[in-house]
């Protein structure tokens, strides 16, 4: 089925096409959370609540931009805003949490095992930069990584942030820059 004829049959009540929608972009949804949040449980219960909105929504949706992009401009408000209502800014979270697969496994190459000193270190690396991105400026967080963690191209992420293509730029190049001088002044003390 394609995107129109999905959001026709979303905007006809179809529950089927609901489920198509959900089944289809999920995990894309998840990931864009997650990107944002560093948690999956997280990521997990905004997605639901994106894809409430989405339904609830639906006849409000213009077909000048593609439901990707939309669902990811959904995504980022909700992460955002969970972000904002919280106000869960911990810098390092236990080391069971970062032992849990999304963290570690990043750092995995097939079949190789680590030791738990360096399974820690890892771990300490991966808090380190999420606590880094998470203390970039909004904008700057958002670009990055739907960039970085969701591969969009910078057209992708303009029209999703609804900026300028330079502004895109911009902010990445920003954001690359922030995140150099905070790892760089961390590894320099040996924060790990």
């Amino acid at each position: 089925m394609s995107e129109a004829e999905i959001i026709k049959k979303l905007q006809e009540g179809d529950e089927n096409a609901f489920r198509q929608l959900v089944e289809k972009y999920q995990q894309l949804v998840v990931n864009t959370c997650f990107g944002l949040v560093h948690n999956t449980e997280d990521a997990e219960d905004i997605a639901q609540d994106v894809f409430i909105e989405v339904f609830r929504s639906v006849h409000k949706f213009r077909a000048d931009s593609k439901i990707s992009t939309w669902l990811y401009r959904i995504a980022v408000n909700r992460s955002l805003n969970f972000i904002r209502d919280n106000k869960r800014r911990k810098w390092f979270r236990s080391v069971d949490e970062t032992s849990a697969p999304d963290s570690k496994d990043a750092y995995k190459i097939s079949g190789e095992t680590d030791s738990p000193d360096t399974d820690l270190e890892n771990s300490q690396r991966t808090e380190l930069l999420h606590a880094a991105i998470d203390s970039l400026p909004k904008n700057q967080r958002v670009a990055f990584t739907l960039n970085k963690y969701e591969d969009l191209s910078y057209k992708e992420i303009s029209e999703v942030m609804q900026v300028s293509l330079s502004s895109v730029e911009s902010l990445i190049h920003r954001a690359k820059k922030n995140l150099q001088k905070k790892l760089y002044t961390c590894y320099k003390k040996k924060c790990i």
